[in-house]
């Protein structure tokens, strides 16, 4: 397991949905800058949901690493 850190510095809401292995799930709403650190499996995967007038916008995916940063991942 490794830490996560993230905080919406939009000026709207966002969903973040981590995804890992052996059935790991989380889906928070964060409000504007709003800060959440939870626990996730190592490799998990990240995406960070807006809302445009169409739908919702995939704003930034990002994967859970061991160590102290967090990686990007490519769209």
């Amino acid at each position: 397991m490794a830490d996560f850190s993230y905080q919406n510095q939009s000026d709207s809401m966002v969903v973040l949905r981590c995804i890992g292995s052996k059935g790991f799930y989380l889906e928070r709403v964060l409000f504007p800058l709003e800060s959440i650190l939870f626990e996730a499996p190592e490799e998990s995967k990240v995406e960070v949901w807006g809302n445009e007038l169409y739908g919702p916008r995939l704003e930034e995916r990002i994967r859970v690493s061991p160590e102290k940063e967090d990686l990007p991942i490519a769209s």
